[in-house]
């Protein structure tokens, strides 16, 4: 819990950063691009690469790639978003993830839900729905980048707890950056535009920092706890998210996101609640298959 919510403060920080290149008239696929290149030299410094040879030993580098293409997916719809939503509303948007991660455990992680917890995330949808507004004024392309966000960011902490028990975390940690750096770099390149002023070529340098250090801390809270268990705990970062825009961008959310994000925290913390359940299941009946016993509860 400790090691997510650090995680969610450093990818407040990451959001806010982008969010602020990104109305400098910096594109997000720079950004983005530029975000992996840094990760790639901070892991191989602070990890020692050169006398580390766990960081490139790999069981299976297809899925390695494929993870970190989830990641830059996540990374670059999320920037994009920002350059129209609020940050409360791309946040928002992303609490629908540990409802996605909850589906999508059981079928990919054998970590299976029960029926009341699918009517919770049902409920996170009607949240998101709430927040999103299709067929009114209020939705924009900001909002399908957001949610495509989401998605990819959802298949990227599947693969991290299936390939968290075969995989070393500093392997992990590395790939994940390395592989949307090696294959955007023709796009970043393409698209780059250089800061006007060395404070923004900071910001831009510590987006590696807060996005790389926040991944590690999800892989290691990953590799103590189930998906399902870890899923809602990010919801804290809906605080760093809402002073972040208001001290930096001058913006508070509207009643919509707000009522939105409460239905999906009210979701998440009711997943909580029958994630609890079943883990006292588990040890008065410790015979009991994990899938059955999840359907009765």
């Amino acid at each position: 819990m400790l090691l997510v919510f650090c995680a969610g403060f450093l990818f407040s920080c990451l959001d806010s950063s982008a969010k602020y290149l990104v109305l400098s008239g910096l594109p997000a696929t720079f950004i983005s691009w530029v975000r992996f290149a840094v990760h790639v030299v901070l892991v191989l410094l602070l990890f020692r690469s050169w006398a580390n040879p766990a960081m490139f030993r790999v069981k299976s580098l297809p899925m390695q790639v494929l993870r970190g293409v989830f990641l830059f997916g996540s990374t670059i719809f999320n920037f994009a978003a920002l350059r129209t939503l609020q940050l409360a509303e791309t946040t928002s948007i992303y609490f629908f993830a540990p409802m996605v991660i909850t589906a999508l455990a059981g079928p990919l992680l054998g970590e299976w839900a029960g029926w009341r917890r699918w009517m919770a995330i049902l409920a996170g949808f009607v949240g998101v729905l709430v927040i999103t507004r299709p067929g009114v004024a209020a939705f924009e392309i900001g909002h399908v980048y957001a949610i495509c966000s989401t998605i990819s960011y959802c298949l990227y902490v599947i693969m991290t707890r299936h390939m968290g028990a075969t995989e070393t975390a500093e392997s992990l940690i590395f790939y994940s950056a390395l592989a949307p750096a090696v294959l955007m770099l023709p796009v970043g390149l393409y698209t780059a535009a250089l800061p006007t002023d060395a404070f923004q070529w900071m910001i831009l340098l510590l987006l590696g920092f807060f996005g790389g250090f926040g991944h590690w801390l999800l892989i290691k809270a990953y590799k103590q706890a189930t998906a399902t268990a870890l899923a809602p705990y990010p919801y804290l970062q809906m605080v760093w998210m809402i002073g972040f825009g208001y001290l930096v961008f001058d913006q508070l959310p509207d009643g919509w996101t707000l009522g939105g994000a409460g239905i999906i925290v009210a979701s998440g913390f009711y997943i909580v609640h029958r994630e609890r359940q079943l883990r006292l299941g588990r040890r008065t009946v410790p015979m009991a298959e994990d899938e059955d016993l999840a359907k009765r509860l």
